[in-house]
C-alpha cells in the first residue's frame, strides 16, 4: 500500500488528508495545531510526534503550510522532510507560495534524491471536503504520472501548467483575476442596493449575463442568492481574507519582478491588506463588501 505523509492538517489540508483515507490510502501526518491533530485522527489519519515521524515510510509526502519559508524550513535541517524521508519520494507542494520558493524548493527536493511537484489548489473549504478542487501543477509530465492517482481523490481537475514553479504561477494569477472580480461584484450589489434593486434581481440578471463570474456564482458577497455562499453563515471562511491578502501579495511581487503593468491588481491588494488587517481578519475575503457598503 502507498503511504502518503502530510504534513499541514489545517482547514484545507485536514479534508484533503480525510479524502485520501476515504480513498483507501494509509495517510500518516503532523500538524503543530493539537485540534487539527485531533481532528485528523478522527478522520483516520495516523498523527504523528512530528514531521519528520510522519514521512518515515512515505512514498508520497504532500505539504500545505502557510508561506514559502515554512516550506524551505520544513524540507532542510537534520530533522527536515528530505532527510527523513526515504528515497526516491514524490513531494507535492500544496501551498501558495512565491514562484522563486517553489523553484528553490523543488531544487532541494531533487538534490536530496527525490521529486518534486507544487501544486497549489482553488476551490477553497468546500472544494477541499468535497474532493473537488483544482489542482494546478508544475511538474516534470513523468513526475506528475506517477503521483496522479494519490491527487485525484483530493480533485475535481488536473491541470499540468508546465515545470516546477508553473502551478505557482498560474494560482497567482488566478486568485488576481478572483480578488479583482470579487470587488467589482460587492460595488455593484452595494450599487444595486442604493439604487432599489434586490439582491436576488441583480444576481437573476448577472448570473446569466455578462457579469457573470465564480464571485458571484459560487461564493457570491451577499446572503441569499447563494445558499451555500459565506455571506450566509456571517462570512466565516471560506477562504479568509488574509490569505486573499496574501496571493494578492505574490501576485504584486511578482508584477513587479517581471514589469507587468497591474494598476488594479495593486489596488486590490492594498484594500484587502487593509481588511485583513483589520475588520476582515476572521472573515471569508467576500465580506469586503460590508467594508465598501461603509464606506457608501
Amino acid at each position: 500500500m502507498t503511504v502518503v505523509a502530510f504534513i499541514g492538517l489545517g482547514n484545507m489540508g485536514g479534508p484533503m488528508a480525510a479524502n485520501l483515507v476515504k480513498a483507501g490510502y494509509r495517510v500518516t501526518g503532523f500538524d503543530p495545531v493539537p485540534a487539527a491533530r485531533a481532528t485528523a485522527s478522527e478522520a483516520g489519519i495516523e498523527v504523528a510526534e512530528s514531521a519528520a515521524a510522519a514521512v518515515a515510510e512515505a512514498q508520497v509526502v504532500l505539504t500545505m503550510l502557510p508561506s514559502g519559508k515554512h516550506v524551505l524550513d520544513v524540507y532542510q535541517g537534520e530533522d527536515g522532510l528530505l532527510a527523513a524521508t526515504p528515497s526516491g519520494a514524490l513531494f507535492v507542494d500544496c501551498s501558495t507560495i512565491a514562484v522563486a520558493d517553489a523553484r528553490a524548493a523543488a531544487e532541494l527536493v531533487v538534490a536530496s534524491g527525490h521529486r518534486a511537484l507544487d501544486a497549489p489548489v482553488s476551490g477553497g473549504v468546500v472544494g477541499a471536503t468535497a474532493g473537488t478542487l483544482t489542482l494546478m501543477v508544475g511538474a516534470r509530465p513523468e513526475d506528475l504520472e506517477a503521483v496522479r492517482e494519490v491527487l485525484e481523490p483530493m480533485a475535481g481537475r488536473i491541470v499540468h501548467c508546465g515545470d516546477p514553479g508553473a502551478g505557482q504561477a498560474a494560482k497567482i494569477c488566478n486568485n488576481l483575476i478572483l480578488g479583482i472580480s470579487m470587488i467589482g461584484v460587492s460595488e455593484a450589489f452595494v450599487l444595486g442596493e442604493k439604487l432599489g434593486l434586490t439582491h436576488q434581481a441583480l444576481f437573476d440578471v448577472t448570473s446569466t449575463a455578462s457579469g457573470q463570474c465564480w464571485a458571484l456564482t459560487t461564493n457570491c458577497p451577499v446572503p441569499g442568492p447563494v445558499p451555500t455562499s459565506p455571506a450566509n453563515r456571517e462570512y466565516q471562511p471560506g477562504f479568509a481574507a488574509p490569505l486573499m491578502a496574501k496571493d494578492l501579495g505574490l501576485a504584486m511581487e511578482a508584477a513587479e519582478g517581471t514589469g507587468t503593468a497591474a494598476a488594479l491588481g495593486a489596488l486590490a491588494a492594498g484594500l484587502f491588506r487593509e481588511f485583513a488587517d483589520g475588520n476582515g481578519s476572521a472573515l471569508d475575503f467576500s465580506a469586503i463588501i460590508n467594508e465598501i457598503r461603509e464606506a457608501s
